[in-house]
């Protein structure tokens, strides 16, 4: 499973790493970003919270 994140439309507001620290992390630019190259399989429950918490719908994860 890998988890996505359409920067472009990310308005950093810390839901994606506040629900799933394992796969998503704020970036210095303010913005969020993934930084793991799969998903943990502990985390993938989280990281599919995470998708459905975005307020701006920009996290995808998939198989």
């Amino acid at each position: 499973m890998i988890a996505k994140i359409d920067r472009d439309g990310c308005i950093g507001c810390g839901t994606c790493p506040d629900v799933c620290p394992e796969v998503f992390r704020m970036a210095d630019d303010g913005l969020a970003e993934v930084y793991v190259d799969e998903v943990p399989e502990d985390a993938k429950e989280a990281a599919i919270e995470a998708q459905e918490a975005c307020p701006v719908s920009v996290i995808t994860v998939e198989e």
